[in-house]
């Protein structure tokens, strides 16, 4: 009957770990990714206006960012994720996950571009201004 039991619990342990596996974001997104090297991974639709903190984070997100995370944060196909997606909604990767990636840079955790590694010529300034702007992004794109 333990055996009984034992071997139960095994295969459902297996089966919940093969649902969350092909359920994961990760998963999910690989299917949806578009082919070509470069190509951004999201659409991102623009809020109409950004606020004056935004719209400079803007301009150091795109001199910076945007060559790993694509133009409006959208991910870059061979380089880097989108930052507007869900994995970095506030609640996930608070805004302190912005400061240490640039400062320190990132083990590869959710995606596989490898490594970021840290950013010079940032300021704190600067990077309180980035995360403004994928706010603002995210937010217009209904991740809160």
């Amino acid at each position: 009957m333990n055996k009984l039991i034992l071997a139960g619990g095994a295969a459902l342990v297996l089966a919940a770990g093969a649902y969350f596996t092909l359920n994961a974001p990760e998963a999910q997104e690989a299917a949806a990714v578009p082919s070509a090297e470069g190509n951004p991974l999201v659409e991102v639709a623009l809020p109409a206006t950004l606020s004056e903190q935004a719209e400079v984070g803007k301009l150091a997100f795109d001199a910076v960012c945007a060559a790993c995370h694509g133009p409006n944060a959208a991910g870059k196909l061979g380089y880097g994720p989108p930052l507007v997606h869900k994995i970095y909604e506030p609640s996930h990767h608070g805004d302190m996950s912005f400061y240490a990636a640039v400062e320190r840079g990132v083990r590869a955790h959710h995606w596989p571009f490898g490594n970021m590694p840290p950013q010079e010529g940032l300021t704190q300034g600067d990077v309180t201004g980035i995360i403004a702007y994928v706010r603002e992004l995210q937010r217009a794109n209904g991740i809160n």
